[in-house]
């Protein structure tokens, strides 16, 4: 008898093992407190809560699984009640909205990492899923071509392909780090892209591309400003920083003295701050022509 009942309890430990977990996790103060106002929520005090989710995270990769954690924001988590008329002072309903963000959100997986290291990653995580659904929607509904009727989204996520490929042709050898700035509405989008220019093509991560690509082309599709920043590492040698403005979907060389201006100013309050000290600011070189451009005749 007792060796069937620990034959069950293997077995159920074993299943355990494969079935995965996801933790909603409530990042900041702000979010916590707007929690509060819900009956079934029991928790009083942010960091108790915090440290009772890193056990549960623990206990749950003690176990063997495979465990997730996404951001559970409260605002988002009652407009999913009210489309789904369920009660959001519910543990059930906390539950299903954070099994529908598992599905549908960013997350990252739990290695075991402390929350002081988990929380960035999963806010920045969270943040480039943001970005990437806004660009992609702009994309998406962004119509067609008066002039020639093709889509304009498609149009613009192929050029901005194609400058991201001379870019990074031009760019050499080193190991390179891009940020992306596009103004779209009152937000400002940003994307990053790390590449080794060792190799040709240099090597990029597709997903981060695929996101810095799509915010470089909503600013196209848009016509919104917007402008890269390339930073250059080589063993041995001065760190050197270039720019380019994106305008007319395609990007300008910035010179010398704008891509220093561009660096040395407060983006907050536009005051000067000292340059940092073993970097080079250098104009934004030109890039090869495009055989496949016709933007600026059909957009």
């Amino acid at each position: 008898m007792t060796r069937t009942g620990t034959n069950h309890a293997h077995l159920r430990r074993a299943l355990r093992r494969e079935v995965p977990s996801t933790v909603g996790l409530l990042a900041d103060e702000h979010d916590f407190t707007a929690m509060r106002q819900y009956r079934t929520f029991a928790f009083d005090d942010h960091t108790t809560y915090l440290r009772q989710v890193e056990a549960l995270l623990r206990t749950l990769a003690g176990q063997g699984g495979h465990t997730t954690v996404t951001l559970f924001d409260p605002e988002e988590y009652a407009v999913y009640c009210a489309e789904t008329a369920i009660d959001p002072d519910h543990p059930t309903s906390r539950s299903r909205f954070t099994a529908h963000l598992a599905a549908t959100g960013a997350r990252v997986t739990y290695t075991g990492q402390p929350l002081s290291t988990l929380l960035p990653e999963l806010v920045d995580t969270a943040v480039r899923h943001a970005t990437w659904e806004y660009a992609t929607t702009v994309l998406a509904t962004a119509g067609d071509c008066a002039t020639c009727g093709k889509e304009i989204g498609e149009a613009a996520f192929a050029r901005a392909a194609r400058l991201l490929a001379r870019l990074l042709d031009a760019a050499g050898p080193g190991t390179h780090h891009l940020v992306c700035s596009v103004r779209a509405a009152d937000d400002q989008l940003l994307a990053v892209l790390h590449a080794h220019g060792t190799t040709r093509p240099a090597a990029v991560d597709d997903a981060a591309a695929a996101e810095f690509t799509a915010v470089l082309a909503a600013g196209i599709a848009l016509g919104a400003p917007g402008g890269i920043v390339l930073r250059t590492t080589t063993p041995g040698d001065r760190d050197r920083l270039h720019g380019w403005r994106l305008t007319g979907g395609t990007l300008v060389p910035l010179t010398e003295a704008e891509v220093f201006a561009a660096y040395c100013t407060d983006a907050t309050t536009g005051e000067p701050v000292s340059p940092e000290p073993g970097v080079d600011h250098r104009a934004g070189f030109p890039l090869a022509p495009d055989p496949d451009d016709d933007w600026t005749t059909h957009h």
